[in-house]
């Protein structure tokens, strides 16, 4: 990051994180920290397609890894004994089948800090399902205000995948690993984009739920009308 002409280092310096390669706000999580300066060692599945100068996999090393082959798991484990963090985004259960989950990598290294994010959080009734953005970002409310009444409109992956996923994963990471610098204990940061789509709203949640706002009439079964700040919204709500 340059500085009046310099370029200094990055904030994290000095911080080693192991990243597991996949999809969505893995890398982007991953990126953000080694943007900042942290050294990101990035393991690939073996024969994992990407695709040129992919902007979530910049700023970082990377080497490919068959995982089935108990060798290569072992690498990963050696790896992270030396590392500060790690981050995963698969679903819930795999690392563990490959014996590289928190239980077994917090054992061999206690300051480790073990960042994962999936979409639904790692226990619950829909934590085995698929999903994608729309549906995480849907059933946190937050796609109720995208686009016009009739038809909501969907960013794209931002609001679940890199706002409720990646970005909350990495304040995550680095809060742990302040947490750590000081004298603490490895953490488990596990983060779910569901839960964190949710939390991007808390504001207009806030303002719909009165605490900013001001609930004016007589609520119906069906409709509840806000005033906010001199303007009226409806929204529709359930009976």
């Amino acid at each position: 990051m340059p500085v009046h002409g310099r370029r200094m280092a990055g904030p994290l310096k000095g911080i080693r994180i192991v990243e597991m390669g996949g999809i969505g706000p893995a890398p982007f999580a991953a990126m953000m920290l080694a943007d900042h300066g942290a050294e990101v060692i990035r393991v690939e599945k073996a024969g994992m397609i990407g695709f040129e100068n992919d902007p979530l996999r910049r700023s970082r090393r990377s080497i490919s890894l068959n995982l089935k082959r108990p060798e290569a798991c072992e690498i990963v484990r050696r790896l992270a004994t030396d590392a500060d963090g790690l981050i995963e985004g698969y679903r819930p259960g795999v690392m563990e089948r490959l014996g590289l989950g928190p239980d077994e990598l917090l054992r061999a290294n206690p300051k480790l800090v073990y960042g994962r994010v999936t979409g639904w959080g790692q226990d619950g009734p829909l934590a085995q399902d698929a999903g994608h953005d729309i549906n995480y970002i849907a059933l946190s409310g937050l796609l109720h205000g995208i686009g016009p009444k009739d038809r909501p409109i969907s960013p794209i992956n931002y609001l679940g995948d890199y706002a409720g996923g990646a970005m909350m994963l990495a304040f995550g990471m680095v809060s742990a690993l302040f947490a750590v610098r000081a004298g603490g204990s490895g953490q488990v940061i596990d983060g779910a984009m569901s839960e964190g789509a949710a939390l991007i709203g808390a504001m207009t949640f806030g303002l719909l739920a009165g605490v900013t706002g001001r609930i004016s009439g007589r609520p119906t079964s069906s409709t509840a009308v806000l005033q906010i700040t001199g303007s009226t919204a409806a929204r529709t709500a359930s009976s």
